[in-house]
């Protein structure tokens, strides 16, 4: 039986081992308290021991306070596990502010949080078999501009020349099963067509019949630092790798199907 241990059993995680458990997989978990009979991520014995059973790893943990906690803690371990298969959920972040133009896997790694960037090279490095998957912005049911519209928590910033990439949950899930069949390396999963975050806003107000919130400026709109930092970057990422190693394609490729979906 195939069998995958998943360091850090969050959004994403979940949804992948909900489609690895639809097709008769033994999936095991961490998490920072053992909850949901996954285990304590600090209960070393179990987790060593999962590492020896496991055919497939993947982490889904990212850097805290300057470092990867799975690599500091359990590196050695995933390094000589014997496992076939290695993955890593990273972020297109990595990549900086590219003022908009297309990125690819080609491109360095210059991207501001250093910690990230140091991750995703370790992880690439730890292992023949590492699959590292850069992901943009996450959304899905449960966790969309859905939900900021419904409780008037969505704006609409005045940058017109802003431009993000996205990926639904999964599609994430999509990729990772596909990657099971093609070769290791960096690939970056995001849907086919990037565009302004006000787009989906727009969208999601029509959805629902929602009003649409008011056209302000970063300051205007009194966001939070990590959410004026979402607009610090600017860049369309590009797909095509994951498509042509992979076989895969996103099952949403644009906020318009995913959206919809999220409903």
């Amino acid at each position: 039986m195939a069998k995958m241990l998943i360091f850090g059993m969050g959004y994403a995680a979940e949804h992948l081992a909900a489609r690895l458990g639809a097709r008769g997989w033994d999936v095991t978990g961490t998490t920072r308290d053992g909850r949901g009979g996954t285990i304590s991520f600090d209960d070393e014995a179990a987790v060593l021991a999962a590492l020896r059973g496991a055919t497939h790893i993947l982490s889904s943990v990212p850097p805290a306070e300057g470092h990867d906690p799975v690599l500091a803690r359990y590196g050695d371990a995933i390094a000589l596990a014997p496992a076939i298969w290695t993955g890593y959920l990273s972020s297109t972040g990595v990549y900086g502010d590219t003022g908009g133009a297309w990125v690819d896997e080609s491109a360095s790694v210059r991207g501001r949080r250093a910690a990230r960037n140091a991750a995703d090279a370790a992880w690439q490095a730890l292992r023949s078999d590492v699959r590292v998957f850069r992901l943009p912005g996450i959304y899905g049911p449960g966790r969309s501009i859905l939900e900021r519209i419904a409780e008037a928590r969505a704006h609409r910033i005045a940058l017109p020349d802003q431009v993000f990439s996205r990926i639904h949950v999964d599609d994430i899930a999509g990729g990772v099963l596909a990657s099971f069949r093609g070769p290791a390396g960096a690939y970056n999963l995001a849907d086919d067509e990037p565009c302004h975050q006000n787009r989906l806003v727009e969208w999601g107000c029509a959805l629902l019949g929602a009003p649409l919130p008011p056209l302000q400026t970063l300051d205007e709109a009194g966001l939070s630092a990590a959410a004026r930092a979402f607009y610090a970057e600017n860049r369309r990422v590009a797909n095509g790798r994951a498509k042509r190693r992979l076989g895969w394609a996103p099952r949403y490729p644009s906020f318009r199907e995913g959206l919809a979906a999220c409903r």
